[in-house]
């Protein structure tokens, strides 16, 4: 996926993400809404992990499809 495809996808999870929250405000989230947003949380560190490879992979003369996205263990136990 190229750069544009991944921000695309950035960009759709974000819109579900607010209106996730938005509706979290007052009566709370279904369990399945809760499910939900934990996943919308988890694709989006997995996208933007993926971009950050690409990006990087460019900065040092490397093909950014050589780019993987990692599992979300791996991207939810980096530290920041």
């Amino acid at each position: 996926m190229a750069d544009g495809g991944i921000m695309g996808r950035i960009d759709e999870l974000i819109s579900e993400e607010h209106e996730l929250r938005a509706r979290s405000v007052g009566a709370g989230l279904s369990g399945e809404d809760r499910e939900r947003l934990a996943g919308v949380e988890q694709e989006l560190d997995q996208c933007w992990d993926l971009l950050r490879q690409r990006r990087a992979k460019v900065e040092f003369d490397e093909d950014p499809a050589g780019a993987k996205v990692r599992s979300v263990g791996e991207v939810e136990g980096y530290r920041q």
